[in-house]
């Protein structure tokens, strides 16, 4: 069974809900998945949005979670998730904000997609401190046993106000 993972709050390809976003709550979506393959080690998360700024010209990919050491044996993690609630050795990466946590859809202008990318690795990753994303993607280097992407979008109903 190939590796997936999916949302009890939106459809593949459907649009992530307004409390999940800078709109909302900024609260994490639930994820669920299965399909873990044989001699994974630890598992890890990547939510980003390569629509930034404008999906109609994007210049960047933003990234808004980075989780790793997620162990193999969690199916899912909860709406409003907290590393430290669980009190395991799962570590949380920088996001594009600067901070370590979720950071929901806060696009400017147009319909973005979110892909919530999950990684299966053969290893579990030692010796990072706060990485960003491109720090994580080293690091997982050659160690992907599989890999799976729920998306998601999100567009503001309202011009942003700052």
């Amino acid at each position: 069974m190939p590796l997936t993972i999916r949302s009890s709050a939106f459809a593949e390809g459907g649009a992530i809900p307004v409390k999940y976003s800078c709109d909302g709550e900024d609260r994490s979506p639930p994820l669920e998945w299965d399909g873990i393959p044989e001699g994974t080690q630890s598992l890890a998360l990547i939510v980003d949005d390569p629509d930034a700024p404008d999906p109609a010209a994007p210049q960047r990919t933003y990234v808004h979670w980075v989780l790793y050491n997620l162990p193999p044996t969690l199916a899912s993690l909860p709406e409003a998730f907290e590393p430290a609630a669980l009190a395991t050795v799962i570590g949380e990466g920088i996001n594009d904000w600067r901070r370590t946590a979720y950071g929901g859809p806060c696009p400017p202008i147009g319909c973005h997609r979110y892909f919530h990318k999950l990684y299966a690795l053969d290893t579990v990753l030692k010796g990072l401190l706060r990485p960003t994303k491109a720090d994580l993607e080293r690091a997982m280097r050659g160690h992907v046993i599989e890999q799976a992407a729920l998306i998601g979008t999100y567009q503001r109903s309202a011009p942003a106000h700052h």
